[in-house]
């Protein structure tokens, strides 16, 4: 393990029983809003462009991913300045880029976030293929920032957006969490600070997917239709891992 950390843990380093380790990213160097990735990190991660819409965004409303003017590095975090400008709702995505072609692994995070009105996580696995919902979709933690977080395993053939399992806690978004995604050939685990808070056994996903640290608008409806709020999402680490057969 690395050393104790701004959130009291540090990054895991190495392979765990089961699991190699293939990616792990502590953000030691700062860089300032507008240059994420860049030189310094561009090796390790990519971004949604400027502009793109996000999930609310494709329903028609105004809200888009800027990592320019949302995503930083500053004292061993990446940080998220979730805002609005101009009337638009900013937030990012973020990829980390893990190699080979990824089918099962296991995807780790440490974070917390002001409770932002308006704002949501859906960091998720999401097909290769493009092909949804058929080819199905993971998403841990998911939820409004200023909710409860939560896991979705949108089923493989899936046929609708609401085909999935869905998991619940009490956990909310200000406090430091860790949180997995375990995804193996016949079930998916969710773990949120060392406990299993779900396991889907269901029509598994079984396409190569892809990791999106996906921080958006909240979706159309109540959450959304809130006062824009303010403020930062922060992560300390993130690891990911290759299932080892």
């Amino acid at each position: 393990m690395s050393d104790e950390t701004v959130s009291g843990q540090a990054m895991p380093i190495g392979d765990l029983p089961g699991w190699h380790q293939v990616f792990a990213e502590d953000f030691n160097i700062d860089v300032p809003i507008g240059q994420f990735p860049g030189s310094v990190y561009g090796h390790k991660f990519t971004v949604y462009p400027d502009g793109t819409p996000d999930t609310a965004g494709q329903a028609g409303k105004s809200s888009r991913y800027y990592p320019s003017k949302v995503v930083s590095v500053k004292n061993s975090l990446l940080s998220l300045y979730l805002h609005e400008e101009n009337g638009i709702r900013m937030a990012a995505a973020i990829l980390p880029v893990l190699p080979g072609n990824h089918l099962f692994g296991k995807y780790t995070i440490r974070f917390k976030s002001d409770p932002v009105p308006g704002f949501k996580t859906a960091w998720l696995l999401w097909p290769n293929s493009e092909n949804w919902p058929h080819d199905g979709e993971v998403d841990f933690p998911e939820g409004d920032l200023t909710s409860t977080i939560g896991g979705f395993v949108h089923h493989q053939n899936g046929r609708a957006a609401n085909d999935q399992a869905a998991f619940s806690t009490i956990a909310t978004y200000p406090s430091w969490h860790t949180v997995s995604t375990e995804w193996y050939p016949n079930q998916i685990h969710f773990i949120l600070d060392g406990q299993t808070i779900g396991i889907s056994t269901s029509r598994i996903p079984n396409t190569p997917m892809h990791w999106v640290i996906q921080t958006e608008s909240s979706l159309p409806g109540p959450a959304c239709d809130v006062p824009t709020g303010t403020g930062y999402l922060s992560i300390d680490w993130v690891v990911a891992y290759t299932l080892v057969h």
